[in-house]
């Protein structure tokens, strides 16, 4: 054997090695997509993608094809930058989708939303140390954090939900800069749908129409009997729970918000609008969410290739990194040599909401807007 074949094959060993870890982090995060699909997440902000490790990942899967292939993995590089989309944004910046979207070309917009857009109406996370809800549960004296959440716990023991739910019963905060963004866009005919991962209903106080909405992991908005499914309105609810009491469907069984627990499957209107709605979007609008949970993040992936995705959150976030998406282009481009149409503004949602309608020269609307609730709130 060449001394040339030798070192072939030492770095096909070394980049195989580095591709099994690869598949099986994409096999763990499948299992996890399994449990998260029967789970219940408002906050997602305690899991974040680590972009660093994923773009080492990528090189040592392209190192890896290189050597397989017999070709240099700069000649890899060069062959995915030869098959770039045509140009579908006038630049790959807030000003790139502005343009986009002042040119006609957004008629049907899908915003995707998480916790991130809620936190400046003063909700709290779920699992931030120290001051997200799984470490303030120490009273309710339960065997996990999330027991709290899961339907077996509650069918036994419903009072530690209902008394943190009194906690954080709707009526108690207020809509965002990001929520109202979402309105105006609902109000200028442009959003084909808002789907959020949040519980706390502030798009509907918001004034967004019920058909505009998709709550992936339900909302407090109505209740059902566990039992007979009856179901109940969100005044008869709050009325029980306000007065310290289980609210208790005629037929003796517990009644619970539409919100969906650990244990339970996702609302089928999800499943429905994510079918029908992604291959007709024509820009989707990702804010404050860390797109790990489970389906929630691959909605990503839904849109056609044409599809321009804008990307408002604190940090990076859905990059493409696990071996799955790369070889399939799955999760967001933002810092892959081939991106074509997606836009990452990284910092505040409202901020970035603020900014985004200032620049569509919805600057005063939206501010009017806010004004106009500040005062309905006063009066």
């Amino acid at each position: 054997m060449s001394q040339k074949e030798s070192k072939e094959d030492d770095l096909i060993m070394k980049e195989a090695d580095a591709f099994s870890k690869v598949q099986d982090s994409s096999e763990d995060s499948d299992d996890d997509s399994e449990a998260e699909k029967n789970s219940v997440h408002s906050s997602d902000d305690e899991d974040q993608v680590d972009a660093a490790g994923g773009t080492s990942s990528v090189e040592a899967i392209r190192q890896y094809l290189a050597a397989k292939l017999g070709i240099g993995s700069e000649d890899l590089v060069k062959l995915s930058d030869d098959q770039k989309h045509p140009s579908i944004l006038s630049s790959l910046d807030f000003d790139g989708i502005i343009e986009y979207i002042k040119e006609g070309k957004a008629k049907n917009i899908i915003t995707m939303a998480g916790a991130g857009i809620s936190t400046s109406a003063g909700i709290p996370d779920f699992r931030t140390p120290g001051t997200g809800l799984y470490d303030n549960l120490q009273k309710y004296e339960l065997p996990n954090p999330t027991a709290i959440f899961d339907i077996r716990f509650f069918e036994h023991n419903p009072k530690p939900f209902y008394t943190l739910a009194k906690e954080l019963y709707p009526g108690k905060f207020e809509p965002t800069p990001s929520h109202y963004f979402i309105k105006l866009l609902e109000k200028k005919s442009l959003l084909l749908r808002h789907f959020t991962q949040n519980i706390d209903t502030l798009e509907r106080v918001a004034g967004i129409g019920d058909d505009s909405i998709v709550e992936a992991h339900g909302a407090f908005h109505k209740g059902h009997c566990i039992k007979c499914r009856k179901e109940y309105s969100q005044d008869w609810i709050k009325e029980i729970i306000f007065k310290d009491e289980v609210p208790t469907c005629e037929c003796g069984s517990f009644v619970k918000p539409d919100i969906v627990f650990f244990g339970e499957n996702l609302p089928e209107r999800f499943f429905t609008c994510m079918q029908s709605d992604f291959k007709k979007c024509d820009l989707l609008i990702i804010l404050g969410t860390s797109l790990v949970v489970q389906p929630f993040a691959s909605l990503i992936d839904r849109v056609g290739p044409d599809c321009p995705r804008l990307l408002i959150n604190m940090e990076k976030a859905g990059v493409s990194s696990r071996l799955d998406q790369v070889l399939s282009g799955a999760g967001l481009q933002i810092d892959s040599p081939g991106n074509y149409r997606d836009v990452a503004w990284l910092g505040d949602c409202d901020q970035g909401c603020r900014e985004l309608a200032e620049g569509l020269g919805w600057g005063e609307e939206l501010e009017e807007m806010l004004k106009e609730k500040k005062g309905e709130r006063e009066s």
